[in-house]
């Protein structure tokens, strides 16, 4: 229907005649003569209809903003003083010769320029608003990055295989979405929440190398960059460590920001180690831009008689640090006042501070509510330790460990942005060596911190059981810009071992049996020592679009209440449909007003 997409006509055009189809982005009436800026997913082109020719004039009147027209024309320059060098067209328009309503439309509920719509109102008329440039683009540049992708693997011996959407609920972290069987009365499918086991089967199976870009399904609690279905590259190697996987999906990222973004990656990538991470950064995604560290200050407050100190200091599963902020001895009392708050909602329950004023002064150049608590040796530790000068504030920490590493690491992200202290525009980080267990203190029950098929970086079981705290695991995460991009490890591939795990989790061999015995039985069969990673893919492109949420670079995502606005989904479902799955519901749902 078209000779050229509407982003296309320029000056090597001039005279020809050319047809367009597109929506309308705007229309202008001046003195008598139409301008309609008419767009495709390639750009916007002026289109001017001339009152001379009658016909053509007279329905270029009557379109509105979002009609799809198909246009004939001549391109011409355009006058002295109106081109527009913001537009790839703006040397040139089009004189409409012909003119045809492909479809009308009703006044559309927003302008596709106008940038503060709200989200909900969006994503109810996401058809609209995947007309937007800005949406045309993330969508775009996500076929790329998964084109990109897929050529490296390919080309790396990989292979694409499907895996199975239906299959059974195994125990990975969060709730899985169920699908009642009409066959089997009373059972369920699961949707996966990632194909780890059939990816495990597959190099069982002597695939060797697989990838998939898969749909995965987490009945979670949603945030920025958390859907209830979402998009993972996943890739499964046999016969490989650490190092090969490492190796070669740090090479493929490495090409990916080369190839579409003309972005050059650090060659190698850093490693850190869980621990390191942690001491440092607070978190076990660092974000290296910003050149804030945590500080360790726990044995200088052993002795302190201040207790909001020396608790924490004197208890096995507590930590005290502190978090130098260059020139922040300028931060006003309610600035402090905000990040105090903004701690507490990772369970701090204060926010200590000491501003530097003169560090040559020793305590009288200090000011602090807290000083009065602290002798002098530990003023003058504190002093040493943290490396301040004159002009900065040393935030602190005091509580379980866990608190501590989640407040003060959420916090220096904060400071760094709010005081520029951001450097740089990509750093990515390995992290390592990260346990193999978790305490569940609350069920006094170990959890894996992975998934249950991580294998341990010792070979012998009985080492193992003895102290499963002291484990680590043979896991990797890639880190960029502060979100953790993938994970994976080396997996578990001999049976006693797998079981050995599965019961210091809880699992017993019965309920092993029941939930993973065609793992158990293919381990037995001669399974290669293998391991993979995956990708989030959402993750992915909304670091490199730019975007502030993984909302932004889904054609259709879900809201944060898990919903989808365009189609009313979830909804209610016949009662005969729920007769055919053997399903009564015991609470009706409410109708909305």
């Amino acid at each position: 229907m078209r000779s050229l997409y509407c982003g296309e006509p320029n000056e090597t055009h001039l005279d020809q005649e050319v047809t367009l189809c597109g929506w309308v982005h705007r229309r202008r009436d001046h003195g008598g003569v139409i301008f309609v800026d008419l767009r495709d997913h390639k750009g916007l082109v002026q289109i001017v209809f001339d009152p001379d020719r009658e016909a053509v004039f007279a329905t270029a009147e009557r379109v509105r903003n979002e009609f799809v027209l198909k246009v004939t024309g001549r391109v011409r320059s355009r006058p002295e003083g109106t081109i527009n060098a913001d537009m790839p067209t703006g040397q040139v328009e089009v004189l409409g010769l012909e003119l045809e309503v492909l479809n009308a439309a009703e006044t559309p509920p927003f302008q596709l320029d106008d940038q503060d719509v709200n989200e909900e109102l969006r994503l109810r008329y996401r058809y609209i608003d995947l007309r937007r440039p800005e949406m045309q683009e993330k969508l775009r540049l996500r076929a790329r990055v998964t084109h990109a992708m897929r050529s490296y693997l390919d080309e790396n011996g990989f292979i694409d295989v499907e895996t199975p959407i239906m299959t059974r609920s195994t125990p990975e972290g969060a709730r899985d979405y169920l699908i009642p069987s009409r066959t089997y009365p009373g059972e369920f499918f699961a949707m996966p929440q990632s194909p780890q086991l059939f990816k495990q089967l597959l190099m069982m199976g002597g695939v060797d190398r697989y990838y998939q870009i898969a749909r995965c399904f987490r009945d979670e609690d949603l945030r920025a960059d958390r859907q209830p279905e979402f998009t993972q590259l996943d890739i499964e190697t046999a016969f490989t460590d650490e190092d090969g996987i490492m190796s070669l999906t740090e090479t493929m990222v490495r090409k990916l920001f080369r190839d579409v973004l003309d972005v050059s990656l650090p060659d190698p990538f850093p490693r850190i180690s869980y621990a390191e991470s942690m001491l440092r950064f607070g978190t076990d995604r660092p974000d290296l831009r910003i050149p804030l560290e945590l500080v360790d200050l726990g044995d200088v407050m052993q002795a302190v008689e201040f207790k909001v100190f020396s608790g924490p200091a004197n208890d096995p599963d507590g930590r005290i640090a502190a978090l130098k902020v260059p020139g922040g001895s300028n931060l006003s009392r309610k600035v402090i006042d905000d990040y105090t708050k903004y701690v507490s909602k990772y369970g701090a329950r204060g926010l200590a501070y000491i501003k530097v004023n003169d560090v040559a002064a020793g305590r009288e150049g200090l000011q602090s509510p807290i000083l009065k608590f602290l002798p002098d040796d530990v003023v003058a530790a504190i002093v040493e330790r943290t490396g301040v000068v004159d002009g900065d504030l040393v935030f602190f920490g005091a509580d379980k460990a866990r608190v501590v590493n989640d407040s003060l690491g959420a916090l220096r992200v904060r400071l760094g942005v709010d005081l520029g202290l951001v450097e740089g525009d990509w750093e990515p980080v390995w992290v390592v060596d990260f346990p193999l267990f978790e305490r569940d203190e609350k069920n006094n029950r170990w959890m894996a911190l992975h998934h249950p098929f991580t294998a341990p970086n010792s070979d012998d079981p009985a080492a193992l059981v003895a102290d499963p705290g002291a484990s680590l695991s043979r896991a990797y995460d890639m880190v960029l810009n502060g979100i953790e991009l993938g994970g994976g490890s080396i997996r578990i591939h001999n049976t006693d071992m797998q079981q050995a795990v599965l019961k210091l989790l809880g699992i017993g061999e019965e309920e092993g049996r029941d939930k993973f015995g065609f793992l158990l039985d293919a381990l037995k069969y001669g399974c290669p020592p293998h391991g993979g990673i995956a990708f989030g893919v959402d993750r992915l492109v909304m670091l490199m679009a730019g975007a502030a949420s993984i909302r932004e670079v889904m054609a259709f995502p879900k809201t944060q209440t898990a919903a989808c606005p365009l189609t009313n989904a979830p909804s209610a479902v016949a009662p005969g449909q729920l007769i055919e799955l053997g399903i009564h519901l015991r609470k009706p749902p409410e109708v909305a007003p």
